[in-house]
């Protein structure tokens, strides 16, 4: 908003100096923009914000100044002489939409002379950026300019009939707007019509056929209300933006309607001669502002600012802004109403604020230091970090999918039948309306999608929250799960598990047993069990599953429970040093039951092996001809070595006996040749 320097010294005394009144304006909240110099003005660009419409006209302008400096401000009256003749019986107006305008006013000037504008007129628009065209659509962008009411005047002899009628826009309706481009409206948009015809868009740019021309001796002067969501979308449709429908968007005062009309009508008497019809058409019960009164108690305003500002001066400032000040102040408190063009004072903190850009934030003193911490992250973040670099570094990709599914994505994988799912009612997604309850189907999607691009084996994972519970502030409805989708195989994923529990703990333990899904293959699931707790599932996907989806390669999955991870998180470094002596590796290959599991063996093993066993490792599995019916073959790696010395062949050799031997006893082992 563009204001001049010599119009705000119309209504208000400017005794100081350019930059200490900038200044002050910036520090209030209406920030400069920037400043031009003119022969004799000064323009200055001020930011106005979405909630202060008043301030996009001088006089809200100057109402801050008097505030600001405690001077008196003067408003013209805006009385302009009428004639005998009643404009009721000159023109009519009728609202076929009072939902996009509660109210038009019309009054009528007949007898004008379109002509030149006079230089100081033509001077203020100029310093606003504003292209003078005649004197009267001069003066009505000066009133525009000067209370920030959009107004209109219409050729009065070219309106069919001699009509107004607001109404929405007809299918097929076009109008040459004034800047001589056609626009096509549409039925949701408001326009001002004639008998006939549309002769403008309402709020936002007048008709090229009914514009004052230097033909013009009638006009007819347009003030209206207009609802800012109908204007905004109009613009936005049209593409067609004024400085009318900028002050529509933002809503206007609408007990400044009446003024505005007056005085545009009182400058076009002063400037274009004529005479003014007596009275006004007004049609439209129009917009009640909210007049309720705000209390405003003194001690809030110390407790919030940390100062005490008199009530005498929190009155004074709080009148300077147009407030209306009901009954007496108390020494407690008081009771204001706002003026009709502050909308945004409804509260007894905006009044504070009022007092506090009035009275000078500078005027607030620094409170001491407060002490500052540097942030940290919590434990889940933490373990998050390593998982992330646990699966990048290992080949997965984090995938991000939607949290919504249908029936179809949801019944692929439920390992435990979570119960009723959670329903979205009225969604904008039609299927998708569902609330997952694991991500392994979404993930699943997504591989597919990869899969359809050329990429055949995605490692993804994702880290998210799955539904199943509504119970309001039950946190465990929602847990977080980790879930990986990979054409790798079981083991190989298996191994991927192991090495994450060991990324946010070393000493944990993770166990696998079989267990028999529908989402997984006969024969190649399982649950997985961390330090003895159920963890979550790992398994490859089911070939009825894999058709569904048309997926072309075999997939494994694994779905984990995040936050056991984050509960059993240890992640203080530990210093393991490096060892001086040499270790020794030792082979086993063990013939066990089918139904002998790996966690059997390795505990087997680690007791039996007693302290030089340094580490276990499972190499690989093997069923076959050379192995009987209902055998299976381990074939492991024992790494034995001491702390203090170089291990003896015969001292590894003792330890791996023992090995075999509580093998043999306790699992039935046979050692392969």
């Amino acid at each position: 908003m563009i204001v001049s320097w010599n119009w705000l010294k119309e209504y208000v005394p400017l005794e100081m100096s350019a930059d200490d009144l900038t200044d002050k304006l910036t520090l209030s909240g209406l920030n400069l923009e920037g400043t031009e110099a003119f022969p004799e003005d000064l323009g200055i660009d001020l930011e106005v914000t979405s909630n202060r419409p008043d301030c996009l006209g001088h006089l809200g302008v100057a109402r801050e100044i008097a505030a600001l400096y405690d001077k008196p401000i003067t408003i013209p009256d805006a009385q302009p002489s009428e004639s005998a003749a009643k404009t009721a019986e000159a023109t009519s107006v009728e609202i076929e939409c009072d939902d996009l305008c509660p109210q038009y006013i019309a009054r009528v000037v007949r007898g004008v002379k379109v002509a030149e504008s006079p230089d100081w007129l033509k001077s203020r628009l100029e310093t606003l950026g504003i292209r003078p065209i005649n004197n009267i659509v001069d003066i009505s962008n000066y009133v525009l300019m000067e209370c920030g009411q959009p107004l209109h005047t219409f050729d009065m002899d070219k309106l069919h009939e001699g009509r107004i009628v607001v109404r929405r826009a007809q299918p097929g309706e076009k109008l040459t707007a004034i800047d001589q481009r056609d626009y096509e409206l549409q039925p949701e948009m408001c326009i001002i019509a004639d008998a006939d015809r549309p002769v403008a868009i309402a709020g936002v740019m007048g008709g090229l056929e009914t514009e004052i021309s230097a033909a013009t001796t009638n006009v007819l002067i347009e003030v209206a209300d207009f609802r800012p969501l109908s204007i905004r979308n109009t613009a936005r449709v049209l593409n067609l933006h004024s400085d009318s429908s900028y002050r529509f968007e933002r809503g206007v005062d609408p007990h400044g309607m009446d003024w505005a009309s007056r005085r545009c009508a009182e400058l076009i008497l002063e400037l274009a001669g004529g005479e003014l019809l007596e009275g006004a058409v007004v049609t439209g019960a129009g917009r009640t502002p909210n007049s309720d009164p705000v209390e405003l108690r003194f001690s809030q305003i110390s407790r919030i600012l940390g100062i005490d500002v008199e009530p005498n001066e929190v009155v004074r400032i709080l009148t300077d802004l147009g407030l209306e000040l009901q009954g007496e102040a108390s020494a407690a408190s008081c009771r204001f109403v706002p003026p009709s063009w502050r909308r945004d004072l409804t509260r007894e903190i905006d009044l504070i604020e009022e007092v506090a850009r009035i009275y000078g934030y500078e005027q607030i003193p620094e409170d001491v230091l407060v002490p500052l911490t540097a942030s940290s992250k919590r434990v889940f973040d933490h373990v998050a970090d390593r998982v992330h670099n646990a699966l990048n570094g290992n080949g997965y990709f984090e995938s991000i999918t939607m949290t919504f599914v249908d029936d179809d994505l949801l019944a692929l994988f439920r390992p435990t039948g979570e119960g009723e799912p959670l329903r979205v009612e009225h969604s904008s997604r039609k299927r998708e309306n569902i609330l997952r309850q694991s991500l392994i189907p979404s993930l699943l999607q997504s591989r597919r999608e990869n899969e359809k691009r050329g990429t055949f084996n995605a490692r993804l994972y994702e880290i998210s929250n799955v539904y199943l519970a509504a119970s309001p502030g039950d946190r465990s409805g929602e847990p977080t799960r980790l879930s990986l989708v990979s054409g790798d195989s079981f083991f190989d994923v298996k191994g991927i598990v192991e090495l994450l529990a060991k990324a946010v703990n070393h000493q944990s333990l993770v166990e696998v047993r079989p267990c028999e899904l529908p989402s997984f293959a006969a024969g190649r699931g399982c649950e997985v069990l961390l330090n003895g707790q159920l963890w979550g599932w790992l398994g490859e996907i089911a070939a009825d599953i894999k058709d569904k989806l048309n997926l072309r390669d075999d997939v494994t999955v694994a779905e984990l429970d995040f936050g056991m991870l984050d509960r059993t998180a240890d992640l203080t470094p530990q210093f393991v040093p490096t060892p001086q002596y040499p270790s020794s590796d030792r082979d086993l290959n063990f013939i066990l039951d089918d139904a002998t599991t790996w966690q059997q063996v390795a505990q087997t093993v680690k007791a039996a092996a007693g302290p030089l066993l340094e580490d276990l490792r499972f190499d690989s599995q093997f069923r076959g001809k050379q192995i009987p019916t209902g055998k299976k073959s381990y074939l492991l790696t024992a790494r034995y070595r001491a702390a203090d010395r170089t291990l003896t062949a015969e001292e590894v050799d003792a330890s791996q006996q023992a090995v075999i031997a509580a093998c043999r006893e306790q699992l039935g082992a046979e050692l392969r040749g």
